[in-house]
């Protein structure tokens, strides 16, 4: 065979390898786009199911909790006419909320010597009143700048004394000092309208508290595990807040804030946890909510629900939002779509449902305002002003015009302007598409986008970075070099001037992200005399119904999107129309309007605040806070409907309680503590708790025994080492010693005669899971009867908020026989309640762990049917305690520091290496934490059964939390050291 045969013999074999090498890769390529598409139909098809699910249980329930009319007050019925027709199809009917705000001012003239104490709350920690870093990061958008002009209006309303921001003090070298300063003033605009309104002190403050690592800025989604840190820390500045605040005012009594407002999931659930602590009103703004973006991430189909909750820990999230909805007296929404198609997706939300219940939970519709006087009317077109700048060297233009012209090869076109994170659901990179196809849209205009603050794109994250990428690939793509901007630094003062440029051009401002819950990027291009192009999904619509200036598209659709855009830009008639409307209909979006309605609306929620009562009158019926006053919540619950919480009748459970039952339960809850004492020797009067008081007043050190041991025993064994431990500490005469635990009182006693403990080595002890406080007390004519327990009756009156009472007993009765039903062996039964003898307590004992489902499960039930309550297993599992909403153990400890003062900080809890379902609730927060590694460690399978890996609550690499390799004296006291316990 010659050269050439052979050369052809190897070109050959090299064509059919490269064949086969083009036809392998085809058929991976097949293989992968088949598997991604059938994955995606596999997620699609699971969501249906849950969707489909979801839908059946809601319709269960709502079938449940029918209520006629008739039994309806004349008030209420007034009450739920108002509520729908506000949710009619009428535009000015949608938005009478807008309109009816001069009502509103009525109020505020009648309000004018009130002194109100208003905290906010917004944790990530970028936030400063001047000079705002918008689009740092993801943590750094609308949310920052709203809080801050809110807590700035606020602060000079009539009848507000005190505003306080609360935030996460930040010292790290990655970002500005000014984030590390314990307190920033907020200065008050100098604008004409503010001028009338000065609140009486002036006081909008940023109070930095202290959380999580000290020296790193760390984003939102890593800041749950340090939750409660910053709870209690905000508790403590609150607390002394208001008693400054009270002598100032001269009202010999702390002044206690009328609201708690939390911002956010994080912030929501840190504004529940402060209002149960404190006992005053909640209200919650979301802004984003975690149900609906882990909707649009599984529609997208690229990620599996597990991989979205370790990288957004969505599921925490939603938790914190399902405890928010249960603790808020109101939630503040931007829109009704927010409502009705986001809210509407969580267990403890059905809008249906609450009608039929009365709605005792408030949705308020309130727009966000926002600031004019940083806003500069201009008239007459480009051209003209363009021209008389070039003779006129002292009308510089402002320095960011300068850096977006630089840009432009033809920067006398109308500007389309889009002001937005590079974030996948801003949805710029259909924008940047619709633009380069659009050969018409770019004759006629340039685009500007505005996409937050970038040194270098590989240290943005990888997310951000990777928007930016491919927007870049576009702009080359569509050879769009001198038609798009894209500048890469910009000041918050920036900011009015790049409306201002967009609006001198004649431009259009563009929001086009896939849902906006109201977005306040569109209240200030109006402002500025932009035309508005928007998304027809979430809060532009009701902008849209107010201002009437510009055009909602489907987000989803670029051809849309382009011709919305190329229609006001071409249409000068239309482009003046809309912009003369947006001008003159602005107005109804400003901070003060937005105001006095906020502060009718939050002065409309039930009033509570920390209220103790005197001992000479403990037993009196008058006190406004006593638990027959609750009884009112109950009421407005519509507890007394007959509810099965499998959503199925159970002709066991009798008849359905009627309205006259409340006023029977009144005279029982009243009289159940009474009955307690018949059976146990418990006193009621807090005279006998004074020495208890005393003690825990003086302790320098308290420790907190709060393992939680499957078996009486097992605790007894651990208690008496603890002890033994501790007074072996020379300074042991000044330490005091909690018991905190899921027993019963009863179950305690026990406890401390198989312990050989005496009652008085306890100072307080925290039963029921946290449903009730107790103190030692021994007097000589009860010496022969044992030992003797003082109620701490306040306790009760201060989780009694939403307490279902007797009511909610029922209905989980009811549940309990239907789990029993399911048991194929009649003679055996899967759970039975247990008789604790407690008004705030409702115990149940586990047989068959298999028929109880988990208590993610069990949450989920009792929101769906509206009852607010805390569902804790207890002693792995074989026990359930249902407590009210907001009491857990941790609560009684900060109930503790408020009533007696005790020091959080001095405070050492003794945990298991695992524990009850409230576990996570211990370990967190100021106080240290001794973790006992092999003790309740079988426990850990209560915890699988969670929403959420315990690594996403409990914090790691915590100085304040020591692990005890074993429960021997001499390990347990290496610990103590180790958290300088002993060191004075």
């Amino acid at each position: 065979m010659g050269n050439g045969d052979l050369r052809l013999t190897n070109q050959k074999a090299s064509s059919i390898r490269d064949s086969q090498e083009r036809n392998t890769r085809l058929e991976n390529m097949c293989w992968r786009i088949w598997n991604l598409t059938r994955k995606k139909k596999q997620l699609e098809g699971e969501e249906a199911q849950r969707v489909a699910k979801r839908h059946r249980e809601c319709e269960r329930a709502r079938r449940e909790a029918t209520v006629d009319m008739s039994d309806l007050s004349d008030g209420e019925k007034i009450d739920i006419v108002g509520d729908l027709s506000a949710h009619g199809d009428s535009v000015r009917g949608r938005m009478s909320r807008v309109s009816s705000v001069d009502a509103m001012a009525n109020w505020a003239n009648q309000n004018m010597e009130k002194k109100l104490y208003i905290v906010l709350i917004s944790l990530h920690g970028l936030i400063r009143g001047e000079n705002m870093e918008l689009g740092r990061d993801s943590d750094t958008g609308g949310q920052v700048k709203y809080v801050v002009e809110l807590a700035r209006a606020l602060g000079m309303m009539p009848g507000v004394y005190r505003v306080d921001l609360l935030t996460r003090q930040v010292s790290a070298p990655d970002v500005d000092w000014t984030y590390g300063e314990p307190t920033e003033m907020i200065n008050l605009t100098d604008s004409v309208d503010a001028m009338h309104e000065v609140g009486e002190s002036g006081g909008a403050y940023i109070i930095r508290i202290p959380f999580g690592p000290k020296d790193k800025y760390i984003p939102k989604e890593l800041l749950w595990p340090h939750i409660p840190e910053f709870v209690d820390g905000a508790l403590s500045h609150i607390v002394q807040m208001s008693k400054v605040l009270g002598e100032q005012t001269g009202s010999g009594h702390p002044l206690w804030p009328v609201v708690i407002h939390g911002h956010y999931a994080d912030a929501g659930e840190s504004a529940a946890v402060l209002s149960g602590a404190l006992n005053v009103p909640m209200v919650l703004t979301g802004h984003s909510l975690g149900r609906d973006k882990l909707e649009q991430l599984l529609k997208q189909g690229r990620q599996p629900k597990e991989e979205i909750n370790a990288t957004y820990k969505i599921m925490r999230r939603i938790e914190a939002e399902e405890l928010s909805l249960d603790a808020s007296e109101m939630i503040i929404t931007s829109t009704r779509q927010e409502i009705d198609e986001q809210w509407n997706l969580y267990d403890g939300f059905d809008p249906k449902l609450e009608r039929k219940l009365r709605a005792r939970m408030k949705r308020n519709v309130i727009p966000p305002g926002m600031e004019f006087h940083h806003i500069v009317p201009h008239e007459g077109d480009m051209d003209g002003e363009a021209e008389g700048n070039e003779h006129n060297v002292g009308n510089a233009d402002p320095p960011i015009w300068l850096e977006i012209m630089r840009f432009f090869t033809n920067p006398h076109k109308p500007m389309i302007l889009a002001l937005a994170r590079p974030d996948p659901k801003k949805n710029l990179i259909t924008l940047v598409k619709a633009f380069g196809e659009c050969r018409q849209l770019r004759e006629l205009a340039n685009l500007t986008l505005v996409m937050g603050n970038r040194d270098v794109i590989d240290e943005m994250s990888s997310t951000n970075s990777s928007v930016l990428v491919s927007i870049i690939k576009l702009i080359d793509k569509y050879d769009l070099y001198g038609q798009v901007a894209y500048p890469k630094h910009h000041k918050q003062s920036d900011v009015p001037e790049i409306y201002r440029l967009a609006a001198k051009s004649k431009g259009v401002f563009i929001n086009p992200a896939f849902i906006e819950p109201f977005g306040l990027t569109l209240t200030e291009a109006a402002a500025h005399g932009l035309p508005i192009v928007a998304t027809k999904n979430g809060g532009p619509v009701d902008i849209h119904r107010v201002l009437d200036n510009g055009l909602l598209v489907d987000p989803h659709d670029q051809h849309s999107v382009a011709d919305a855009l190329l229609k006001l830009v071409a249409d000068k008639q239309l482009w003046a129309r809309c912009r003369d409307n947006g001008l003159r209909n602005i107005h109804l979006f400003s901070w003060p309007e937005h105001c006095k309605t906020y502060l009718a609306r939050v002065m409309s929620c039930k009033q509570r605040q920390p209220r103790w009562k005197r001992n000479e009158d403990e037993c009196s019926d008058s006190d406004p806070d006593s638990p027959g006053d609750s009884l009112r919540d109950i009421k407005d619950l519509s507890l007394s409907l007959k509810l099965s919480l499998d959503g199925e009748k159970n002709e066991k459970s009798g008849a359905s309680v009627t309205a006259l039952d409340f006023m029977e339960n009144a005279s029982k809850k009243k009289s159940q503590l009474d009955n307690m004492v018949s059976t146990l020797p418990i006193s009621r009067s807090m005279e006998k708790a004074e020495q208890s008081k005393f003690q825990l007043s003086r302790r320098k050190k308290l420790i907190v025994i709060a393992v939680d041991c499957d078996t009486a025993a097992g605790l007894a064994g651990i208690t008496k080492t603890i002890i033994e431990t501790v007074k072996k500490d020379k300074s042991a005469s000044s330490f005091g010693f909690i018991l905190s635990t899921a027993l019963t009182i009863t179950e305690v006693r026990s406890f401390l005669e198989l312990s050989k403990c005496k009652p008085h080595e306890f100072d307080a002890y925290i039963c029921n899971s946290g449903g009730e406080v107790y103190y030692p007390c021994l007097n000589s004519e009860e010496k022969s009867s044992g030992p003797s327990f003082t109620v701490d009756s306040d306790y009760q009156t201060h989780i009694d908020y939403r307490w279902g009472g007797e009511d909610l007993r029922k209905t989980i009765i009811r549940w309990a026989d239907s789990l029993n039903d399911k048991v194929k062996n009649k003679a055996e039964i899967a759970i039975k309640e247990i008789d604790s003898a407690s008004t705030h307590c409702f115990s149940f004992r586990i047989h068959d762990q298999s028929l109880v489902p988990p208590v993610k499960e069990v949450r989920r039930l009792l929101r769906i049917q509206a009852l607010r309550c805390h569902a804790i297993y207890c002693q792995s599992g074989s026990r359930l305690n249902v407590i009210p909403v907001l009491a857990s153990r941790s609560q009684a400890l900060r109930y503790m520091f408020i009533r007696w003062g005790i020091n959080l900080s001095n405070l050492v809890v003794f945990a298991g290496e695992s524990g009850d379902t409230d576990y996570e609730l211990l370990v967190g927060g100021v106080h240290k934490t001794v973790v006992l590694k092999g003790v309740c460690s079988d426990a850990s399978k209560v915890h699988s059964n969670r929403n959420y890996p315990l690594e996403h609550v409990l914090p790691a690499m915590n100085p304040n939390i020591v692990e005890c390799g074993s429960c021997s004296q001499e390990d347990i006291s290496v610990a103590l050291n180790n958290l300088g316990f002993s060191k004075e």
